[in-house]
């Protein structure tokens, strides 16, 4: 039992129980969404989720937040797909999209650390800037006609199994091993749980926080390849709201909006969760509308448990720190 316990204290185990649990009780009310094609299409749906989370999780390590991801979704998803459409090469239209994600994080991470801009409103700004970029460069028309080959990217598989989701994962696990075990990877924890103990210690802080932003920004744009190759077209709304679904996703996975604590599985893990609600509704026959309302009182709630559970760390780390204080004053008396 107090193994069982120690285990389920990990974030991600948590975050793994709640998905397993989800699909149960959904299951019972309605067995064909335990049917494995259903499964199959869950993760497969998510994968747009997924880029977005680790992209974010990133930055959220920093102590910092971006809500520009669902713009620079679609302003990178329009550019390229009209290049598409027009005869471009699938090559470099994926190059210009990740240029753009690029350059846009650059610029968010330059706001942040340089002009000191609160993260928050800098990229509250970005945000409405590249809706309005995108509604400018499209003439307010859906980007449509994109050419099969394009949109056939994400349907291949190997051997059954969809070979984005295949190159999704490994890159997601390759990620995690970075962060975790790389001297350099741990910079970005580092930087959340105490920048100025960062500072001391030599991290350049302001150096790695425009990376996250710049990385955060690439993952937007690599989702928006992912989005206009699944759905075939790209709408002058695409990726709208959801950054608040990606967000909640992360912090459902275990990733402090604090900063510091929190793994790119355990945001992946929940953006398969936050997809797999999406589609939990339409098998328990809800109305569409209650999407919203669902995914913002799960953030509610997400937010809520994630300040207790730093408030909760926080005073165990100050009164371990006080026994040591008075042990340490005994000895020396």
């Amino acid at each position: 039992m107090s193994s069982l316990i120690s285990i389920t204290k990990h974030r991600e185990i948590r975050t793994v129980l709640f998905l397993v649990l989800l699909f149960l009780i959904v299951g019972i009310v309605n067995p064909d969404f335990l049917a494995i094609s259903n499964i199959e299409n869950a993760v497969k749906n998510s994968l747009l989720y997924i880029v977005l989370a680790v992209g974010i999780t990133f930055v959220l390590l920093t102590g910092e937040i971006d809500i520009s991801v669902g713009g620079i979704l679609g302003l990178s998803a329009a550019v390229s797909g009209m290049f598409l459409r027009d005869g471009g090469s699938v090559f470099l239209a994926i190059l210009m999209a990740i240029v753009i994600g690029g350059v846009i994080g650059l610029i968010n991470g330059l706001g942040v650390t340089k002009l000191r801009i609160s993260s928050f409103i800098m990229t509250l700004g970005m945000l409405e800037i590249t809706r309005v970029v995108q509604v400018i460069y499209t003439n307010g028309k859906w980007v449509e006609n994109l050419p099969k080959t394009f949109k056939q990217l994400s349907q291949s598989s190997i051997l059954g199994v969809n070979t984005l989701g295949v190159i999704v994962i490994a890159a997601v696990i390759l990620i995690h091993f970075f962060l975790v075990n790389s001297r350099r990877g741990r910079y970005f924890a580092a930087i959340g749980d105490n920048q100025d103990g960062a500072v001391l210690i030599g991290i350049p802080v302001k150096r790695y926080k425009i990376l996250a932003f710049v990385i955060s920004g690439i993952c937007a744009a690599v989702a928006g390849l992912i989005f206009a190759s699944q759905i075939g077209f790209i709408s002058t709304t695409a990726g709208a709201g959801i950054e608040m679904t990606v967000i909640a996703a992360a912090v459902l996975g275990g990733v402090s909006l604090s900063g510091g604590i929190g793994s790119v599985i355990g945001a992946s893990i929940g953006a398969i969760i936050m997809s797999s609600i999406n589609s939990a509704l339409v098998f328990l026959k809800v109305p569409a509308f209650w999407n919203s309302a669902i995914s913002g009182l799960l953030l509610i709630i997400i937010v809520v448990a994630d300040v207790l559970i730093v408030r909760r760390a926080n005073k165990k780390a100050n009164k371990e720190r006080l026994n040591a204080r008075i042990l340490n004053y005994q000895e020396g008396a």
